[in-house]
């Protein structure tokens, strides 16, 4: 079971690694390592299983997505695609678990007290907000815990082995800046992100109506402060929802028109109401915008040196990643 208070929010753990692979670090947090019932195994880590219990237990938060979207044998394929996403990545984190306790890499039980309290203080969360919190994810405090620790062993195997190793050059920057210098010629345009919920061709009336519903049931979590780019990895169907949802600089005229009037309105990180689209019901924020005027090498800089970092670890995780399955033993039986 994932938390929905993640260890993730804090700003410290934040500079250790970079959203491209929240979803992976992130989501389904603990959910095979709490199990104590020996039904069917669906995957073997090592020494480790993962059983059909532990997965449905991961998956029961994207349900309704299923039951309002998806009929017949297009549900089925749908359901079986997606669990076999999800146990995927299930198997990812057990492997840099292990890989982590390996190496010996280990976190002070006083770093775990300052992240969680990190997290109460960013949420303005009293102590009994937090255990009521952790009560409506069937969570309990000493779980949760576990989940922290998982996570912060993850991110200091991740910073070491691709983080640490993954560098943009001044030639690099260079070269993009002149290959992409369209990108930098004051064109307006705004950054968006956003979550987006697909609406089915044949959906019916009710089936749309309670698409819309769940859309401003988590629009009412983001304006309470819950993170955007966890709500958009759980939730989100569109492009970059496992990058929280950005979809990069956007130029009028480029995008949907009915959601092109609302992102060049909208205040920088305010969150808009739900938009209805042909393609879905969308939620969008606004990170930046760009106005008139070309944007030297020196303004641009540190913007391209994150974008070509941000590609080079995507790159090298799911190279490392396949190296930790080639690495371990594993096999999947679902």
């Amino acid at each position: 079971m994932q938390a929905k208070i993640n260890v993730y929010e804090t700003g410290k753990l934040k500079r250790c690694f970079c959203d491209i692979l929240m979803v992976v670090v992130v989501v389904f947090i603990g959910a095979a390592a709490e199990a104590g019932v020996a039904d069917r195994i669906v995957a073997v880590v090592n020494d480790e299983v993962i059983t059909l219990s532990d997965l449905n237990r991961a998956f029961e938060p994207f349900m309704a997505r299923f039951e309002a979207g998806y009929r017949g044998n297009e549900r089925d394929k749908a359901l079986d695609e997606a669990k076999r996403s999800i146990l995927n990545s299930m198997i990812d984190n057990m492997l840099m678990e292990q890989e982590a306790k390996k190496t010996g890499i280990s976190v002070p039980e006083g770093e775990i007290d300052a992240a969680i309290a990190d997290i109460k203080k960013q949420r303005n969360l009293s102590e009994d907000q937090f255990r009521k919190l952790l009560e409506q994810e069937k969570l309990t405090p000493e779980t949760y815990r576990k989940d922290v620790r998982r996570q912060m062993m993850r991110m200091q195997l991740i910073g070491r082995d691709i983080r640490s190793k993954v560098v943009a050059t001044e030639g690099e920057i260079g070269d993009y800046y002149r290959q992409h210098r369209e990108e930098y010629d004051g064109k307006e345009s705004v950054r968006v992100r956003q979550i987006l919920l697909f609406i089915p061709k044949e959906a019916s009336p009710e089936a749309k109506a309670k698409i819309r519903a769940d859309l401003e049931a988590i629009r009412q979590r983001l304006l309470k402060g819950e993170s955007f780019e966890e709500l958009c990895a759980k939730f989100s169907q569109g492009p970059g929802a496992e990058e929280g949802g950005d979809i990069g600089y956007i130029e009028k005229g480029a995008i949907l028109p009915e959601i092109e009037s609302v992102a060049f309105a909208l205040p920088l990180n305010k969150i808009s109401d739900v938009i209805e689209s042909p393609a879905g019901f969308h939620i969008i924020q606004i990170t930046d915008r760009r106005g008139a005027g070309a944007k030297t090498i020196e303004l641009v800089r540190e913007e391209i040196k994150a974008k070509l970092e941000k590609e080079k670890m995507e790159k090298r995780f799911e190279e490392w990643l396949k190296e930790l399955r080639e690495k371990y033993n594993v096999e999947i039986r679902l």
